[in-house]
């Protein structure tokens, strides 16, 4: 059974760090497009990383965030700086056989598997 596990949330004040990590295991395919996206009052695409590494990222976090991956430990990470109040959401890990996600960070369509989510609060 694929499982997706996100950890790695909390609270902090505007400007701080975090670093979201997800654990994946069973995932029937290798080398999947793997990505992060988040929801508040909407669902929005975060960051994605391709099996080569190339990775891509939604307009308002560019600078801010990274994507990275350990494929010995099937662990993806997102490293969060200069956290903002409008960061505040649920974060999601998510594999994207389709590939959709890594073409373009806003297109969620593709995703097939994601976890259960982390929340993310920074307040100002």
């Amino acid at each position: 059974q694929v499982q997706l596990v996100e950890s790695g949330g909390g609270s902090v004040q505007a400007g701080g760090s975090l670093t979201l990590s997800c654990v994946i295991s069973a995932y029937p395919y290798s080398s999947p497009c793997l990505g992060w996206f988040r929801q508040s009052a909407e669902r929005e695409g975060v960051a994605a990383i391709d099996s080569d590494g190339k990775t891509t990222y939604r307009d308002s976090v560019k600078g801010r965030f990274t994507i990275s991956k350990d494929n010995s430990k099937n662990t993806l990470y997102l490293q969060m700086n200069s956290l903002k109040p409008e960061d505040t959401a649920t974060y999601y890990c998510a594999t994207d056989f389709s590939r959709q996600l890594c073409r373009d960070v806003g297109i969620l369509i593709g995703m097939d598997y994601w976890g259960s989510g982390t929340l993310v609060t920074v307040s100002s």
